[in-house]
């Protein structure tokens, strides 16, 4: 039973590869598949840290490998909408290149500040992961960018900017935190309230 939550994270990360296999062999005819297998990798996301707290196995070395394979999968996720719609990601180019470079420099500060990764976790990157994947469900499943995507770019920056403010005020390193608001409570010696169901 213990071992479940890491079942889930291993399951997220081999999703990715296959998905973006089956986006090169028969990416057209898959898309409805693709666009399922983007739900269940979320949903193993939002279940693994359920389950690891339910079972009192969530620790710190679970919360780093979770944060790694979350990149993983979106980024897999995100080379199938290349594969299957090159004009659309094209045109949105420059937004989507400001957030990979967003997201890129959390792990800069992180390991200059900390020397190791972030795993902030933070409620607002949680909204982000949703507004990600209705617009990689547009796009893969439908073809379609517009709106959904220009929604996740605007939560995305903001997203990262709580991401850098968590990582500048915190006095260590520590994973799921919930805002830069609960960053400052933690520098100050305060003790912060953590949501159960939404942390991690």
């Amino acid at each position: 039973m213990k071992s479940i939550p890491y079942l889930l994270i291993l399951f997220r990360l081999l999703l990715g590869p296959v998905m973006i296999w089956l986006a090169y062999s028969n990416g057209e005819a898959l898309r409805f598949v693709l666009a399922v297998l983007i739900l269940l990798g979320i949903l193993s996301d939002i279940f693994d840290g359920i389950i690891a707290r339910r079972l009192n196995v969530s620790t710190v070395k679970m919360r780093r490998i979770d944060s790694t394979t979350d990149l993983f999968f979106w980024l897999c996720v995100a080379w199938c909408a290349w594969l299957l719609n090159p004009q659309v990601i094209l045109d949105n180019r420059y937004l989507i290149i400001i957030i990979l470079i967003m997201e890129g420099l959390t792990y800069v500060l992180s390991f200059l500040k900390f020397k190791k990764e972030n795993a902030t976790h933070a409620l607002i990157s949680k909204f982000w992961a949703v507004t990600l994947f209705i617009a990689f469900i547009s796009l893969i499943g439908f073809g379609y960018g517009g709106v959904p995507l220009l929604i996740t770019f605007i939560v995305g920056v903001i997203a990262h900017i709580d991401v850098y403010l968590i990582i500048l005020l915190l006095p260590k390193w520590m994973p799921d935190v919930p805002s830069c608001w609960h960053a400052l409570q933690i520098r100050q010696g305060k003790e912060i309230k953590r949501n159960k169901l939404f942390n991690g």
